[in-house]
This record gives structure tokens, C-alpha cells and sequence, in this order.
């Protein structure tokens, strides 16, 4: 058993030289270029000794270590030791990113979704596309997308997962990627472009399958058939 009494936090590697990974946070770690650090990332931009995640209270904190290209905690520059919450977006220079999660709990076997019969029980229906908020993953039938998502294409995709069988507002769907403060300088292009990203991701499983319908002059939809 570990300081937290069960599950350890864990730190998944989104894009970057590290996309893909995954770390248990059992201990203090130092992130930096230097080969002494516990997560070495081999970049010009990461300094020697970059930042380190440490524990306190049994939280997680997250310290940038004077780097020469900062470190970031949601876009926001990490100036102080900052205690990190499920989901925190981690960003080490311009080089690599992370997400922060509080447990290291698995994804449950079945991608059912929650629907009413007639009689207003509650039944499952097995999807093809699945998606886990807690660990950030993505299943399309029994195959995980790899590498994961970047933080903004899981951003997107889960605000359609979220509304299955309706359609989804544009702007709606800009904010859940960039957050309130960010949304009124992202273009129609931007979203545009990151939509034909995450298609171009899920069709490397499922070519035959369009999961992200667009509704011309609204938004977008989820098309996700049963098994």
C-alpha cells in the first residue's frame, strides 16, 4: 500500500518525445535533460533540471526549478510550487506535455453506455468507440488508440461523448477544448483543423467509420454504432 492508502497517481506522456508513457508516482521525481534526473527528456529546450513533481500532505506538487523555458500547469506559467489536481495538463517547455492523474485506476472491461427501455430501466448498449475520462483513454472495439490523444483532441472528443445522440455547438465545443478565456481568439479555422486531426486518429482503427459528423452551420455529433 502506498502513501495514499491504494491507488498511486500516475503521469501519462501526451505528446512530446514521451507520448505514450506512463509513470506511478510513488516518489519525489525530477523531470530535466540531465541524466541524473528520474525522467529524462533528451531536448535542448528542457534545462539540466527542468522541474520536479513532490509530495506534500499527500497531494502532488508540481516545481519548476528555475528552468530557462518554464514550465506549465493548464497554460498558466508555473511561477510557485503548485499542488496538482486530476487531470492537470503538464507542460515542460515547448517539448512535452503531460496529464496528471490522481489514481492509477484501470479502465473496466465493456464500453457500455447507460440508456432507459421503454419501461424507463436502465439497460447497456455496447459501443464501438469508448472513452475513459479518469485514465484519458480511448478504445475503439478491443484496440486502445496509440499513442494517446493530445490533450486538446481528448478535450473535443469527450465533449461529443459526453452529449451522444445530439449535436454539439461549435462554440460549445471550442470552449470545452480552450476553456472560457482562450475561446474568443480561436478561429473557426483552428477548430476545423483539429477536428480533421482527431478524424484522421480514429480512422486509423476504424477507416470505414465516420465518428465525428459534422452538422453544416452548427456543430458536430457523434455517430458511435453498437458492437
Amino acid at each position: 500500500m502506498n502513501r495514499f492508502g491504494g491507488d498511486s497517481p500516475i503521469l501519462i506522456g501526451q505528446s512530446g518525445p514521451l507520448n505514450g508513457q506512463r509513470w506511478v508516482l510513488e516518489d519525489d521525481m525530477t523531470i530535466g535533460r540531465d541524466n541524473a534526473c528520474n525522467l529524462v527528456i533528451p531536448d535542448r529546450q528542457v534545462s539540466r533540471y527542468h522541474a520536479r513533481f513532490f509530495f506534500k500532505n499527500d497531494s502532488v506538487v508540481l516545481e519548476d526549478l528555475s528552468s530557462k523555458n518554464g514550465t506549465f500547469c493548464n497554460g498558466e506559467k508555473v511561477n510557485e510550487p503548485i499542488t496538482l489536481q486530476d487531470g492537470d495538463a503538464v507542460q515542460i517547455a515547448l517539448v512535452q506535455y503531460f496529464v496528471f492523474l490522481s489514481s492509477d485506476a484501470t479502465l473496466p472491461l465493456g464500453g457500455g453506455l447507460p440508456l432507459e427501455d421503454s419501461r424507463g430501466n436502465q439497460t447497456q448498449i455496447e459501443r464501438k468507440l469508448f472513452l475513459d475520462k479518469l485514465s484519458r483513454r480511448v478504445w475503439i472495439g478491443q484496440q486502445e488508440v496509440l499513442p494517446p490523444l493530445s490533450v486538446p483532441q481528448f478535450r473535443l472528443l469527450e465533449a461529443i461523448y459526453n452529449r451522444q445522440g445530439n449535436v454539439v455547438p461549435r462554440q460549445d465545443l471550442i470552449v470545452a477544448v480552450w476553456g472560457d478565456k482562450e475561446a474568443v481568439g480561436v478561429s473557426e479555422q483552428a477548430l476545423d483543423a483539429l477536428v480533421r486531426r482527431l478524424r484522421d486518429r480514429l480512422a486509423v482503427l476504424d477507416p470505414n467509420q465516420v465518428y465525428l459528423v459534422t452538422v453544416r452551420g452548427y456543430g458536430l455529433r457523434l455517430d458511435n454504432p453498437p458492437i
